[in-house]
């Protein structure tokens, strides 16, 4: 399996893991054939592209830490609580249904983790622009338990990490839209009205829900930094819950790889780089190793050019080493196709000096010549 960019999708290829549309219904199954109209509505939807099966790729394997349909289930679930909350005549009870049925999945999603806790993340993120906040959402409280499990919080903390990352941006519901979604850089003005949503989140479910007071708090919180130049309250280091610290590096990191109304997408290599350059500034040092450790900067199906010229797909991560990941190496420096082979750039001591330097646009299927 590979990732594709949309720019690269043609006709014929094969869907290697499920889309959904904006109504959370499963738009393409695995193994579905690309037709042109899904192409178009794949674009439509603002997909920055798609894994898909091939010749090429077909030895390299993608595992979650949660299945697609808990995701997906999470990913509805917190959208009707921020669209119900945003309500002026919501009826409380209601609101308390919506979040428990919230509660449950975030139990749901700490099991699958606890089960999945030696599992990088490997995946670019399916996502689509007008779900944004609600994907991000989920995203953040799967890197901040996966963190959370490393760092060794019990099952309790383990929940209140994915409850209070789940509902970390429900105060965006209270800022203006316009705001939200303006294309353009943000006035001063404009850029206030948008600090104030970790309040307005805190204000809301403090006063709304009976939940845990380390979640609201580090909703609260998730925007302060390490070295106290966040907001509301430029609180620093450990006046900083270890929720809001595990949640800060998570948001921090999924917004930077999301497409945006304002910028493109980074890499996961390009985001990682930045949590790692702030480690110990920004974000706490301890929690930054961690997340470095548990997420791929190079995942499983991208496409990758070595700093001797060839080209590859990368097979599979390594922990104690996520810039040198095991590769299948299918071009030549000259470009040109080859019968692929495995290079692992960790345990191969005469590829000491060999790199990642960049992610390769290749974009078509080629075919691989049998030897």
């Amino acid at each position: 399996m590979r990732f594709v960019p949309v720019s690269g999708l043609v006709e014929g290829m094969v869907c290697g893991r499920k889309l959904y549309d904006v109504n959370h219904q499963l738009l393409l199954n695995s193994n579905s054939i690309i037709h042109r109209s899904y192409i178009e509505r794949i674009k439509s939807l603002g997909y920055q592209g798609i894994y898909i099966e091939d010749e090429m790729s077909k030895d390299i394997m993608l595992k979650d830490v949660i299945s697609d349909e808990l995701r997906m289930s999470a990913i509805k679930a917190v959208k009707d609580i921020c669209i119900y909350a945003s309500q002026s005549k919501s009826d409380p009870k209601k609101l308390v249904d919506k979040v428990n049925h919230t509660k449950i999945l975030i139990s749901n999603i700490v099991e699958q983790v606890l089960e999945n806790k030696d599992t990088m993340v490997n995946l670019i993120d399916l996502k689509f622009y007008d779900d944004y906040t609600f994907f991000h959402s989920v995203n953040v409280a799967v890197l901040s338990i996966l963190v959370g499990v490393e760092y060794g919080l019990n099952k309790a903390d383990l929940f209140n990490v994915g409850l209070a990352s789940i509902l970390h941006d429900i105060g965006k519901m209270f800022v203006d839209k316009d705001i939200l979604n303006k294309p353009g850089k943000l006035t001063e003005e404009e850029y206030e009205a948008v600090k104030q949503h970790p309040t307005f989140g805190f204000n809301y479910l403090k006063e709304s829900y009976d939940i845990p007071t380390s979640v609201y708090v580090s909703v609260l919180q998730h925007h302060e930094r390490y070295d106290g130049k966040g907001y509301p309250m430029q609180k620093s280091k450990d006046q900083i819950s270890i929720i809001a610290r595990i949640i800060g590096v998570a948001d921090v990191y999924d917004a930077l790889t999301s497409s945006r109304p304002y910028r493109e997408a980074l890499l996961p290599s390009e985001a990682m780089e930045f949590i790692m350059a702030n480690g110990g500034s920004m974000f706490d040092l301890e929690i930054t190793k961690i997340f470095a450790k548990k997420v791929a900067p190079f995942p499983v199906g991208t496409y990758v050019i070595l700093s001797n010229g060839l080209t590859g797909i990368v097979a599979s991560n390594h922990e104690d080493a996520c810039m040198r990941p095991e590769v299948k190496i299918i071009m030549n420096a000259n470009q040109e196709v080859i019968v692929p082979y495995i290079l692992d750039l960790r345990l191969n001591r005469s590829l000491r000096s060999v790199t990642i330097t960049g992610i390769n646009s290749l974009m078509k299927a080629k075919e691989v010549k049998e030897a």
